[in-house]
């Protein structure tokens, strides 16, 4: 069912979340729409909730199931559903009503688009709009973090060389045939991964200084020396806990900031309470926040139901 305000509440998610970002982020608690901790203002509304199938998307994804859940909402918890193309697929398919995603996944991923821009409020903007009159789908909130591809080097090889940009790294690479970069499998082929890389800098790394490994090793091989660099998401806790030296980007990479992707005919219905309540899980929600989140959950062993508790109290939405 359509409902006859769907429109107009179309538009003003979309800037609301824009005038946040161009206004800093202002804190939740400030805001006209901030929503108190404990209310009723979805009672007998059902929501279902997806995220991916990694530490920040599950994390991000339990602070909003435990949010709708503080204003009364009857939520069915799908969080871990899948990777990107699962969650997306259930939220066309009306399977979810909401899960995270990044701007530049959904403006390269979902809507097939190239050259994203490099300012977030842009992208987000555009994504928004192109999204929400192709596929109805609401992009609701903006993170100030920004979790995009990166590479790191281990503290022995960062402190030898004084540290590594990316002009640095692929100038290491082309005097050290041995040295290695270590990638997860998709990286090397992903049209925002290693060629943004290799077309910045004008190095094309050899297979024979490719390793292939899962996530979890890449970070733990890097700190060891093992690999030389190591792909990295550049809000992991793994890169404070191990000491990893990330290579500056000077804009290489594409924006990754998080919103919550909604169906926008499920959210017409209470656009004004979820939009509140997103605009408040988002706004203090810079790296070091989000880095700081990722790190107790797979750093000190936290559940990210216990994370997103406790995250949700400091921002008086428990």
């Amino acid at each position: 069912m359509r409902y006859p305000n769907v429109h107009l509440l179309r538009s003003a998610a979309v800037l609301a979340s824009v005038g946040l970002i161009a206004t800093g982020c202002s804190s939740g608690s400030d805001s006209e729409e901030s929503t108190s901790s404990g209310g009723s203002a979805l009672e007998g509304v059902s929501v279902t909730v997806g995220s991916k199938d990694f530490t920040e998307n599950i994390v991000l994804g339990e602070i909003l199931v435990q949010a709708l859940q503080s204003q009364g909402a009857d939520v069915k918890n799908q969080i871990n559903l899948g990777g990107t193309s699962v969650n997306r697929t259930a939220l066309l398919a009306g399977d979810i009503d909401v899960y995270p995603d990044y701007n530049g996944t959904g403006w390269t991923v979902h809507l097939g688009q190239q050259d994203p821009s490099s300012d977030p409020a842009e992208l987000y903007a555009k994504t928004a709009e192109k999204d929400l009159a192709e596929n109805n789908i609401i992009w609701a909130g903006l993170s100030p973090f920004n979790d995009t591809y990166g590479f790191a080097a281990g503290p022995e090889l960062a402190e030898a060389q004084g540290g590594f940009d990316l002009q640095g790294m692929a100038d290491y690479l082309a005097a050290t045939p041995d040295a290695t970069v270590c990638m997860e499998t998709e990286f090397p082929d992903r049209p925002d991964g290693l060629i943004l890389f290799e077309d910045a800098t004008g190095y094309t790394v050899p297979d024979s200084q490719i390793q292939i490994l899962d996530t979890g090793l890449i970070y733990t091989e890097t700190a060891s020396g093992a690999c030389s660099f190591g792909e990295v998401f550049t809000t992991d806790g793994r890169i404070e806990a191990l000491n990893l030296s990330v290579v500056a980007d000077p804009g290489v990479f594409i924006l990754y900031n998080a919103s919550y992707t909604w169906n926008a005919d499920h959210f017409g219905e209470n656009a004004e309470t979820y939009q509140g309540l997103v605009d408040q899980i988002y706004a203090p929600l810079d790296n070091a926040k989000m880095a700081s989140l990722n790190y107790q959950v797979d750093i000190e062993d936290e559940s990210a139901e216990d994370v997103a508790a406790a995250y949700l109290e400091e921002i008086g939405l428990a």
